[in-house]
């Protein structure tokens, strides 16, 4: 009895372990990477994992020594970017990411990842008092995993290789805020009347600055009741200083969702630096995003600049 009682307990403990194993086996190969995701990594020339139907791709960026109000911080601390795609409908996989970004490769890594078709969704700081001053990037897009990899490489590829003198980070010379706070723009007049005719709207002076405000009065929002318009902050404006040679313009655009692209290609396509894009309100529908931009240069140059995004938003000047 004794014996065949041992020999049922090894039986129930092999049967055990070879339950055990199946199970382990299930999960190896629910977790295996798709040969198309390894595909990508390869090519990208990244390291990444895949867990949960999901590709992720580690972007860190241990090549800067970032310090938060004087406090040495890690890059695990908040400084590691990555993107991630996952199988969606159709064939078809979604590609989401948030890449960290110093100042100055925020415009030139835009335009790569809209120049290769992908969309750039958000763009904003997690700090202050970081130095060097860094940025994130949210981009987004959809299609094949190989094409998705060819899309993003060319804006990968400059994350942390835009040199200039003095070690710091820059895109090319005719971006307009390379030189940072070294551009001087002397107090002048420009000539609104120029302006005026390029944008299609007119502003008004408050003190050495031309501003021009164009409500979204085409955007129907009301909160808790209340009428949004242009004067509680549904506009776009931009704002001149300078002279006609050498002015600055900075400025912000009300977007609704699918205007968003479209706006930031026109400023980029036209030099102009985007430094943010945001909401305001989080409750109200149609969502309403705001765009922050900048950019140096001859007055009427920069108005024609600005005259492109509005036009691709729904207000006509």
């Amino acid at each position: 009895m004794k014996r065949r009682s041992l020999v049922r307990t090894l039986s129930l403990y092999c049967l055990a372990l070879i339950l055990a194993s199946l199970a382990w086996y299930e999960i190896l190969l629910s977790q295996q990477m798709p040969k198309d995701y390894q595909d990508v990594l390869a090519y990208l020339g990244k390291k990444g994992d895949f867990k949960e139907g999901v590709l992720k791709i580690s972007l860190p960026r241990n090549d800067l020594k970032i310090s938060i109000a004087g406090v040495a911080t890690p890059t695990s601390f908040g400084f590691g970017g990555w993107c991630a795609m996952t199988k969606g409908n159709k064939g078809m996989d979604v590609l989401m990411g948030d890449l960290v970004l110093l100042q100055e490769e925020v415009n030139p890594v835009m335009s790569a990842i809209l120049d290769s078709g992908l969309d750039v969704t958000a763009l904003h700081n997690h700090f202050f008092w970081d130095e060097p001053r860094v940025y994130y990037m949210h981009i987004h897009g959809h299609g094949k995993a190989a094409d998705l990899a060819r899309e993003v490489k060319p804006a990968l590829d400059l994350i942390g290789h835009l040199s200039v003198p003095g070690g710091a980070l820059s895109g090319k010379a005719s971006d307009s805020t390379a030189a940072g706070n070294a551009v001087q723009i002397a107090e002048g007049k420009v000539n609104t009347e120029k302006i005026n005719s390029i944008i299609g709207r007119q502003g008004e002076m408050n003190g050495p600055v031309y501003r021009i405000t164009i409500g979204r009065d085409d955007i129907k929002i009301k909160e808790m009741g209340a009428t949004i318009n242009s004067r509680m902050g549904l506009n776009t404006w931009a704002a001149f200083i300078g002279t006609d040679d050498k002015a600055a313009v900075a400025g912000d655009i009300a977007m609704l969702e699918s205007e968003v692209t479209p706006v930031l290609k026109a400023l980029r396509k036209n030099g102009l630096d985007v430094v943010a894009i945001h909401h305001h309100m989080t409750q109200a529908r149609p969502l309403v995003i705001f765009l922050h931009y900048w950019g140096v240069g001859p007055a009427e140059t920069l108005a024609a600049g600005v005259r492109a995004a509005i036009d691709e938003t729904h207000v006509r000047p």
